[in-house]
């Protein structure tokens, strides 16, 4: 008889076996990579595009990977976690330990009016066409990195969205200077003649990751209840397919991913049919998602409707289509 489920809020540790698991999708990383770069300097200029397609997508995916570092688990053994955590990141410039700080705070204050993310869209926000595109290219986080880079480079970055040690300051000005090195490594590269190699390895797929990574993370906690510390009420998951699940790293599965952050993202799945019983938003697939998305923001986008304190979302504003209920993505 197989084992039942553990229940919902059940904190489990790291195991072999959950490692294995993540070694495996850092294998995967490395085909991908190797796909992307092999398609750009074979496949002409259609591989060229698809090259740019598969490293935008696999740098997107790396972040995911980094996320479940974030929450050390992945390994059995601590110190891993930043290892491994700070090149997964290195693609799209984010800090495996700002990110950490500022989501780690994300997870202790979601519900309340501390809450904050690293990647700025905030969800409690009326959706419009407008919000949406704002937030899909918002390549002004890529200012902000910039200057945390600059302020780093002088000593002079701080923490500005609560307490963090000094330890971790340091950690975090550490992996922004590695930023500042790789980025002028880059540029001695285009000045040395390879500036096509880095527009199509890297900057060209590191703009057209923000839109995708942007879709991950849209489906969290938008359209959820933000008056509330209930996990079941403020947090969205999508059942998915095997396909966008390991695409997304669990993250579809994040009703469960908060209820119990430590746990393996590789388990969460066990945990699925528990949050189909209790929670109040578990969308079938992510075309259901972003049709619903779509036509909520068509809707104000004409409506114009006046601003709202509520941030709980009426029935009339969430329309539940099924013309995507035979894809489960």
């Amino acid at each position: 008889m197989a084992a039942s489920a553990p229940p919902l809020f059940t904190r489990q540790k790291v195991t072999r076996h959950d490692q294995r698991v993540f070694l495996i999708r850092l294998l995967g990383v490395a085909v991908l990579l190797t796909a992307g770069i092999t398609a750009q300097i074979y496949g002409g200029p259609i591989g060229v595009g698809l090259g740019v397609l598969i490293l935008a997508c696999t740098y997107t995916h790396m972040v995911e990977l980094q996320h479940q570092c974030l929450h050390h688990s992945a390994f059995r053994t601590a110190r891993w976690h930043r290892i491994v955590g700070v090149p997964l990141g290195l693609p799209l410039l984010v800090s495996y330990s700002d990110y950490r700080v500022r989501h780690l705070q994300h997870h202790r204050f979601l519900g309340t009016p501390n809450d904050s993310e690293f990647f700025g869209f905030d969800t409690r926000q009326p959706i419009t066409w407008k919000t949406l595109l704002l937030g899909a290219f918002d390549y002004i986080r890529l200012v902000r990195v910039l200057n945390a880079i600059g302020a780093s480079i002088l000593g002079r970055w701080t923490y500005t969205s609560g307490q963090i040690s000094p330890r971790r300051r340091a950690d975090v000005i550490q992996e922004y200077r590695l930023m500042a090195i790789l980025l002028t490594a880059l540029i001695a590269a285009c000045a040395l003649g390879a500036w096509q190699e880095v527009l199509l390895l890297w900057f060209v797929p590191l703009l057209l990751a923000a839109p995708i990574h942007f879709l991950v993370e849209l489906p969290e906690h938008v359209l959820c209840e933000a008056d509330t510390d209930d996990v079941l009420r403020n947090t969205r998951s999508i059942t998915g397919s095997r396909l966008s699940t390991w695409f997304t790293n669990g993250n579809n599965l994040h009703v469960e991913h908060h209820a119990a952050m430590a746990v393996p993202l590789n388990r969460l799945r066990a945990r699925h049919s528990e949050v189909l019983k209790l929670a109040r938003h578990v969308d079938h697939s992510y075309p259901d998602f972003y049709w619903r998305i779509l036509k909520i923001a068509t809707h104000n986008t004409l409506r114009t409707p006046p601003a709202r304190t509520d941030t709980t979302t009426t029935s009339a504003e969430q329309p539940t289509p099924q013309e995507f209920r035979w894809l489960r993505f």
